[in-house]
Parts: C-alpha cells; sequence; structure tokens
C-alpha cells in the first residue's frame, strides 16, 4: 500500500505539480514531435524511483514512464475540444491502473532508503492531492457548466484567487477531519457562503450562482473524502 501511495505521489507532481502548463500546449500542438513529452515520461520514470527508493524497482519504473508515455500520446492524438474532459478522466485512470499494476508485480517491500515514517507519505500525498491536482479536476469536471458571464464578473478579482482559496479550503478541511472536528467544515461552508452571496446576488445570475455551488460542493466532497481515506490509513499503522 505504502509502495503505492509514494507512486501516486510521484505521478500528482509528474503530471500536475511540475508540469507546466507551456508543456501541456507545446504537447497538444506538436505531439509525438514535442520535446515535452519525452521530458514528462523521464520524469515520470525519475520520480518512481527517487519517490520507491529501491535500486530494483528501476525496471518497473521504466515500465511505469514508458506505458506513461504512451497513454499520453493516445490522448493527444485522439481526444478534441469537446473530448477533452472524457481524455483527461481516461487518462487518469489508465495510469492509475498502471500503478496498480507495478505494485502488484513487484515484490520486494523492504523500503529502507528514507527514514521517513509511513504516516509521512500518507500525510504529504493527501496535502498535495487536494492542492492543484483537485483543482484542475473540479476546473476540467465543472467547465461544461461555465456560464458565459463568469468572466465579466471576475475583472475585480485577485488573480487566481478563486483558485487560491478553494485550495485553502480543502486543506482546512482535511485539518478538521484529521483532527475530529467535523463541525468546523460546516462552519467553514456556512462562512464562505455568506460571503460569497453579496457578489452572486449583484451579478443576478442563476447560472453564475450554480456554477459556482457546484464548484464549491464539489471541492468540499472531494476534501472529506480524502480526509477519511488518510484517517483510515494512518489509523491502520497505530
Amino acid at each position: 500500500m505504502i509502495i503505492f501511495i509514494k507512486l501516486l505521489l510521484a505521478h500528482l507532481l509528474g503530471d500536475f505539480i511540475w508540469q507546466p502548463t507551456s508543456w501541456v500546449t507545446h504537447k497538444e500542438a506538436n505531439k509525438h514531435k514535442s520535446i515535452y513529452l519525452y521530458l514528462h515520461i523521464l520524469l515520470h520514470g525519475f520520480l518512481a524511483v527517487i519517490l520507491v527508493g529501491e535500486i530494483s524497482f528501476i525496471p518497473y519504473a521504466v515500465f511505469i514512464a514508458v506505458t506513461h508515455g504512451i497513454i499520453d500520446l493516445i490522448k493527444l492524438n485522439f481526444q478534441k475540444n469537446k473530448t477533452k474532459r472524457t481524455w483527461f478522466v481516461v487518462d487518469q485512470i489508465s495510469h492509475l491502473l498502471i500503478l496498480v499494476g507495478a505494485v502488484l508485480l513487484y515484490q520486494n517491500d523492504n523500503l529502507s532508503f528514507y527514514v521517513f515514517d509511513n504516516r509521512f507519505w500518507i500525510l504529504i500525498t493527501g496535502i498535495i492531492l487536494v492542492t492543484r491536482p483537485t483543482s484542475i479536476f473540479i476546473k476540467t469536471i465543472i467547465s461544461i457548466w461555465s456560464p458565459e458571464s463568469q468572466n465579466s464578473h471576475q475583472d475585480n478579482s485577485l488573480a487566481n484567487a478563486g483558485n487560491y482559496i478553494g485550495i485553502l479550503e480543502r486543506l482546512f478541511i482535511i485539518c478538521f477531519v484529521l483532527t475530529g472536528h467535523f463541525e468546523a467544515i460546516g462552519f467553514l461552508l456556512a462562512a464562505k457562503s455568506i460571503f460569497r452571496f453579496g457578489d452572486l446576488k449583484e451579478a443576478k445570475d442563476r447560472k453564475l450562482t450554480e456554477y459556482v455551488m457546484i464548484g464549491t460542493l464539489i471541492s468540499f466532497g472531494i476534501a472529506i473524502l480524502i480526509g477519511l481515506i488518510m484517517q483510515y490509513l494512518l489509523l491502520q499503522l497505530l
């Protein structure tokens, strides 16, 4: 299980945290001719070896990197503007299945390279997961409902403020779940609703209101679910 968590962390870092938007744009435009596709593949293999911390894992890391590149190349060649959401989901599920396969094939559990406690890997992976990866997931999923008037009401907002607010609220929720303060989640949701009420009332746009509510509820739901999974895994180590 810990090996999978480490590989999941490597995937999150390679696919979301350390992959600039410029890389994605260049890959979509140039496909197999993009140098960033191959840098992306190398990054995933490197992260898999480093985070697992075993020389014997190198062949499996190569397998993960190569299959990652193949999956990405299939997505780049077949996705269209209207099917990007579908291909995003298929792409991520395929990568996760490859990680599961690598874990099942790899029999060596003697991970002594790091001195970190297993709880560290659970915590850091959960924290990384609720930041940029979840933001990209939510943005991709709800983009189908994005109201046309949304951009006109964001001119006076701080740059990327909504994104950072979402990340912070999910981090708070993780802390509340792990410390057993579920009532604080309700308070956080109520506080956000109060602050957003004025903007939504001024906008007088039902679609915008529904769009914000869907994004908020998905964000809270994902954070609670991840927090509960982290709590369960941490309890198993006691």
